[in-house]
């Protein structure tokens, strides 16, 4: 598995948990706050489509990930 499949994989998963837990229909609500970390991965992935700049990406090569672009 590349980096760039577990950027994904990682970045979805942030997403889905954050609107689980910051949804107050949802079964487990704990707080409206988790949705700024639905803002936050959102516009994380906006900014390195465009800057090509992936903090993830970083630390999984220092993990010797094989490459992909983030």
């Amino acid at each position: 598995m590349n980096a760039e499949r577990i950027v994904h994989i990682v970045a979805g998963s942030f997403i889905l948990l954050s609107l689980a837990l910051g949804v107050d229909v949802s079964p487990v609500f704990v707080s409206q706050k988790f949705l700024l970390l639905t803002a936050f991965v959102g516009l994380n992935l906006f900014q390195s489509g465009f800057t090509q700049f992936c903090p993830l990406n970083s630390i999984l090569a220092k993990l010797g990930v094989k490459s992909g672009s983030c």
